[in-house]
């Protein structure tokens, strides 16, 4: 095999959203991929089992002679096609396998052939991920501010107003809630903590604010290191009123959603989603809200769809509303008491708080030329 032509392990090459093209297996692909990644792999999943069969049984040079014998004629003539139509609309693109070895190798050298030369990366996905983690790990140490408050409070719309904000929530796919569920596909763990990285490639040494959340948001975990932080972090607390929090609760439970649904799946299904995702929802509260509670708020859920259906969005208050001061609101303030010494650098509106989270960030970046947080309260 012929020299081929490498790039290091740069988090630039994500940050300038390079295209790349990853030729592990599908299931490989499955499990985390790199962001801006298309998988066009070199063997599909089947082929890779059975190339790993044969190499723990005779070894490397018959994994390779089997995978020769797999990947040939029509079915090598695909996968070389599939690449050059990627290369002819992105010609900078850049090949990655697990570890930049023999699978990026054998596609460069076919991709080559077929009259193109393109660079693989050193070490592949698993330096990249390396180089991805290890920029997790020192965000940790930057200045890091917390936001705070009820459920319905817009938090996350808080973190998105700000320029040095880092959504979670978004990254995770899940808005961190019994109702938070997206009805796309959640990331996998390693393509979230991936979009998390990503993210803070765009605020090196920089404060930066993420929304107040437990370790789980939904099926992802926040990476350690950067929990640890968060734990040790100063605060915000957004306080706003029931109706104004109603009003967003309404927003991000009834109206976004079934934006989305109607969007994914059309009228008819989306609306049939919705509904048993929201009834689903609240299910699951079984044991916190308790029975009696419970079958009072399916009731009122139950006739709130019936509502909707004929044109009465506002239906819906009657069960969020007991939502709210019932389930969120208690376990809020009990989260509070836990943590008394949690310390709240301002106590305030939506408003004040994002001021204050912009004043606490230009003082993190100037210390001696900004103003002081408490200017803002």
């Amino acid at each position: 095999m012929s020299e081929l032509p490498l790039v290091e392990p740069d988090l630039a090459l994500l940050r300038e959203k390079r295209v790349l093209i990853d030729v592990r297996a599908p299931v490989e692909f499955a499990q985390g991929a790199l962001p801006g990644a298309v998988n066009l792999p070199l063997m599909d999943d089947e082929e890779r089992r059975r190339v790993g069969i044969e190499y723990k049984e005779r070894g490397q040079q018959a994994a390779i002679e089997l995978g020769q014998r797999l990947v040939s004629a029509d079915v090598k003539a695909a996968r070389v096609s599939a690449w050059m139509q990627v290369l002819e609309r992105h010609p900078d693109a850049i090949i990655y396998c697990f570890r930049g070895g023999l699978r990026s190798q054998v596609a460069q050298q076919w991709i080559a052939e077929a009259g193109a030369t393109r660079p693989r990366i050193r070490g592949g996905w698993k330096a990249m991920r390396q180089a991805l983690c290890s920029r997790i790990d020192a965000a940790a140490e930057q200045p890091l501010l917390v936001v705070g408050g009820l459920t319905g409070c817009a938090k996350t719309s808080l973190i998105l107003a700000l320029d040095n904000g880092l959504d979670l929530e978004g990254c995770a796919r899940h808005k961190g809630s019994a109702f938070g569920r997206h009805p796309l596909p959640a990331p996998s763990q390693i393509d979230f903590e991936h979009a998390v990285g990503l993210r803070l490639l765009d605020l090196p040494g920089r404060p930066f604010v993420v929304e107040d959340e437990s370790r789980h948001i939904g099926a992802a975990n926040v990476p350690l290191t950067l929990w640890q932080a968060m734990e040790k972090a100063p605060r915000l607390r957004v306080e706003m009123p029931l109706d104004w929090r109603l009003n967003q609760i309404h927003k991000d439970y009834i109206d976004d959603l079934w934006e989305v649904y109607r969007h994914h799946c059309g009228e008819w299904l989306g609306w049939a989603l919705m509904k048993k995702h929201l009834a689903g929802s609240l299910a699951r509260l079984r044991k916190r809200l308790g029975r009696a509670r419970l079958d009072r708020l399916q009731r009122l859920q139950a006739l709130a769809f019936r509502e909707h259906a004929r044109g009465n969005r506002q239906a819906h208050e009657a069960w969020l509303a007991p939502l709210l001061t019932e389930y969120y609101d208690p376990m809020y303030r009990y989260q509070l008491e836990k943590h008394p010494e949690q310390r709240f650098l301002h106590v305030g509106d939506w408003h004040s708080c994002l001021e204050a989270a912009r004043t606490w960030s230009a003082e993190q970046a100037m210390p001696s030329q900004a103003p002081s947080v408490e200017s803002v309260r």
